[in-house]
């Protein structure tokens, strides 16, 4: 998380969040994808996964787990922490906007603070992408930066309408909820004046291909 305000997070920008200790680097799950323990089932793919947390957490309760991030050093970092804490999960460097073709099929994928840092050109590929990974009938759970969040500092801001347009076709959006991220007290300080910042959290169902297409013919009429 960087002073860009709107402006999507680019490569340099998480680089150098990790040559440090990143705000969003927590030691320990986000508490909303944490409350998620007892309602999924099956595997779970962690998309922009960082350090690993969120997936290690799952790998504990026995899902199977892959996570992927586009820089090679939280993924080093993740397998270590899999390593120490005797835990199986499957950490991958990948670019989340060439998901289209990895052959391998998930029943849940965790978006925990990867959907705001893409540029509105870049968002329906990286949806289309989930669409491909995520088997019919699986399910997203996504968590990003709310529009109502004050302020410039931090990740772009997203509203509920940029979400129920990017998972318009192809997906049944079942709740918008709003929620919070938790960040580094140093970070909530210097960033957020001392206020966790706002976020959105979005369930949403990919729709078999069928029923996508039926859903899409109807809005057209």
């Amino acid at each position: 998380m960087s002073d860009t305000g709107n402006t999507p997070l680019n490569r340099d920008t998480f680089q150098n969040s990790y040559s440090g200790k990143p705000p969003w680097d927590i030691g320990k799950p986000q508490p909303t994808i944490q409350a998620l323990a007892d309602t999924l089932t099956g595997s779970v793919l962690d998309a922009g996964c960082g350090t690993g947390e969120n997936a290690l957490f799952f790998a504990s309760r026995g899902h199977a787990v892959t996570g992927f991030d586009f820089l090679e050093e939280p993924i080093v970092l993740a397998r270590r922490k899999a390593e120490e804490r005797g835990l199986s999960a499957e950490f991958l460097v990948k670019d989340a906007l060439q998901l289209g073709g990895w052959t391998e099929r998930f029943d849940n994928v965790i978006d925990c603070g990867l959907f705001h840092v893409f540029t509105d050109e870049a968002r329906p590929q990286y949806v289309q992408g989930l669409k491909t990974v995520l088997r019919p009938g699986g399910r997203l759970f996504l968590l990003c930066f709310s529009d109502e969040v004050p302020g410039t500092r931090g990740p772009r801001r997203v509203s509920k309408k940029e979400l129920h347009d990017s998972f318009g076709e192809g997906w049944k959006i079942e709740s918008i909820e709003p929620s919070h991220f938790e960040v580094r007290p140093d970070a909530v300080l210097a960033m957020f004046s001392g206020e966790a910042p706002k976020a959105w959290f979005m369930l949403a169902t990919r729709l078999p291909a069928r029923q996508a297409d039926s859903g899409a013919s109807q809005s057209e009429k």
